[in-house]
């Protein structure tokens, strides 16, 4: 029976790319659609499974020392149909070990000793884990296989210290922290590769099962801590003033002063025991995290984030009051962009109970937090905080692989940031900052055997080419898709997509699946163009000429895409009495010829040029793309 599923499957997908283009696919992803992990129809296939933690931890964190030490309990279940004889466990904060690889250089202040395990057990036998030699990704050989839908539960007690040299996490001052990463976590055995065992480098970013979380952090008093999900004991851990402030800043528009720099420096924010333990929870999300500061001001506001339902987002902030200027804002930036994001790109309700945006090192996104720079620009402060909040969808509404699929949560996040900035400035506006910032430096890119296609793995791609695929050329894709499609139907595909895979793990695969299932068109072409080539940007006129003909001047010209990629253009029609017509071409102009495009222009009007306008699709040799009619 089951040879014969197989057969009838691979009927079926030798039958689906006979009538599109075939996208090539690795071994591996062939073998998750015939195993009917995945389906062709962009949904998750009928034996789609996905392994599952509920993690229990208690975290202290010691403002003298700077050691983070934690006590977690895992239940973990494997759904999969494998049985698992050892544990792949992740703790990406190794990363600061001396012998750790990573992508670049650091100073003697970004190192530290790594993870130290003291205790690890599972449904109650003893481990003796030694952590001296792990890198980012350890390996616990289990005693006891781990059958197909059976659990376990893993008992760890832990300690690390927190780096001196802040990037996505560790110390921002003497006494402030941003505590990311910093428990050891099951990593993720998915349909498509197994383990995880992809080892942190710093560049590339991460990969994470959706697990429940309940949570505490112990910190010293005035410590005001900062954390993913539901705070569920303001009460126990702050003076009555300050837990009110909280309460009322979560129930309305307007934005409050919840702990100021007075009232911080007085004493007067937690309750004055030696130290406070505050307490978190939040259930299928990819990740928890938080942050503390004695020194941090505190505000927040909220919004309605679901029209249907009324249901409301806090968005905080917490920063410097000395250095963090460009924060002062911040609550006023989240919560209009909770609302843009909600009501208009992506259009699906921000699915979280809050945003806190903590002023620190890394333009860094979390789930439910942003660590950001301050800047001394607020545009720009605005821009990167949309960025951020923007990966609430990508890479955490979705469970995106961003260690190997970058473009898929970076592409969105940048293209999203490029339409919310398009709302707040203006057009003209975001679309200097987006040629300049995302697609310049890819144009100007003088090392192009590094320009290798977007669908190749993230952290596997070289140099400039990691960030090429990841933001630029990637978003440059889904921009063209929407102009293409038009807006309604970009919209619903998209919608598509994202009603598939929410909570789940989507690969490249299952977007050009859903996005073809969902605007109802083969839009095969136009990813094999994109995704699979290492075209450029690179529109030519050639073969210009007119006539004139019953009062009539006609102008033929071939447009050569030079470059490859299939982009919108205008062409600008300017006439001798200055005067000016834009004609606007979508992508679908290069379905069937992708190497040129014959135009035709006729007008009563006398012609004095044309030229082609890329907009933000940056020509690589716009000297060709103009012509003067003598």
């Amino acid at each position: 029976m089951k040879k014969l599923f197989s057969l009838v499957l691979l009927i079926c997908l030798s039958s689906h790319f006979a009538s599109a283009q075939e996208l090539y696919m690795p071994r591996n992803i062939i073998a998750a659609y015939t195993n009917g992990t995945r389906a062709m129809d962009g949904k998750p296939g009928p034996k789609y499974l996905q392994n599952h933690g509920k993690y229990n931890m208690n975290l202290k964190v010691d403002a003298q020392t700077k050691i983070v030490s934690g006590q977690e309990q895992i239940l973990y279940s494997n759904n999969s149909t494998d049985t698992l004889k050892s544990l792949a466990i992740r703790f990406v904060n190794n990363l600061h070990k001396p012998a750790s690889p990573r992508g670049g250089t650091v100073s003697e202040d970004f190192l530290t000793s790594g993870l130290n395990i003291t205790s690890f057990s599972v449904d109650g036998e003893t481990y003796n884990v030694e952590t001296k030699n792990w890198g980012t990704v350890g390996n616990v050989k289990l005693k006891k296989p781990l059958a197909p839908k059976s659990k376990i539960t893993v008992n760890i007690e832990w300690d690390y210290p927190l780096s001196k040299e802040s990037g996505r996490e560790g110390q921002i001052d003497p006494n402030s922290f941003f505590v990311a990463y910093s428990y050891p976590r099951i990593s993720v055995y998915d349909d498509y590769n197994g383990w995880d065992r992809i080892p942190h480098t710093d560049r590339a970013e991460f990969y994470n099962d959706f697990n429940d979380y309940v949570f505490s952090v112990t910190a010293p008093k005035n410590y005001v801590v900062y954390a993913t999900g539901d705070f569920l004991n303001p009460e126990e851990v702050l003076q009555p003033e300050i837990a009110a402030r909280l309460k009322k800043s979560m129930q309305g528009d307007d934005v409050i002063h919840i702990a100021t720099e007075e009232e911080l420096k007085d004493g007067k924010v937690t309750l004055q025991k030696d130290w406070n333990t505050w307490k978190f929870s939040a259930n299928h999300i990819t990740d928890v995290t938080f942050a503390l500061s004695n020194h941090y001001v505190w505000d927040g506001g909220s919004v309605v984030v679901d029209s249907k339902t009324n249901r409301r987002a806090s968005a905080q902030a917490a920063y410097n009051p000395t250095t963090g200027k460009d924060f002062i804002n911040s609550v006023k930036y989240n919560i209009n962009a909770l609302a843009w994001f909600s009501n208009n790109w992506p259009g699906i309700p921000y699915p979280y109970a809050k945003t806190i945006a903590f002023q620190g090192f890394a333009d860094m996104e979390y789930p439910m937090m942003v660590n950001d720079s301050n800047f001394g620009d607020p545009v720009f402060a605005q821009l990167v905080q949309d960025h951020e909040v923007a990966h609430t969808y990508f890479p955490f509404y979705m469970g995106i692989n961003e260690t190997r699929y970058a473009y898929m949560d970076e592409g969105w996040a940048t293209t999203f940031e490029y339409l919310i900035g398009i709302a707040e400035h203006g057009k003209e506006a975001a679309d200097k900052f987006y040629k300049n910032f995302r697609v310049n430096q890819y144009i100007n890119d003088k090392s192009t055997e590094e320009d290798q296609p977007v669908i190749s793995m993230s952290d596997q791609v070289s140099g400039a080419g990691y960030g090429n695929n990841s933001y630029g050329k990637a978003s440059l894709s889904y921009l063209a898709l929407k102009d293409m499609l038009g807006d309604d139907l970009f919209k619903k595909a998209l919608h598509n997509y994202m009603n598939n895979w929410n909570g789940k793990h989507p690969i490249p695969w299952d977007y050009f699946n859903s996005m073809n299932a969902g605007s109802g068109q083969d839009l095969n072409w136009f990813f094999q163009n994109w995704f699979f080539t290492n075209h450029y940007l690179d529109l030519a006129l050639s073969n210009v000429q007119t006539k004139v003909s019953n009062n009539k001047t006609i102008l033929t010209a071939n447009i050569k895409n030079v470059g490859g990629f299939a982009i919108p253009f205008d062409i600008v029609v300017t006439y001798a009495d200055g005067k000016t017509d834009r004609i606007h071409k979508t992508p679908a102009v290069w379905k069937v010829n992708q190497k040129e495009f014959k135009t035709t222009i006729s007008t009563t009007n006398k012609i004095k040029s044309i030229v082609l306008d890329n907009g933000i699709y940056v020509d690589a040799t716009p000297k060709d793309n103009s012509y003067s009619v003598n």
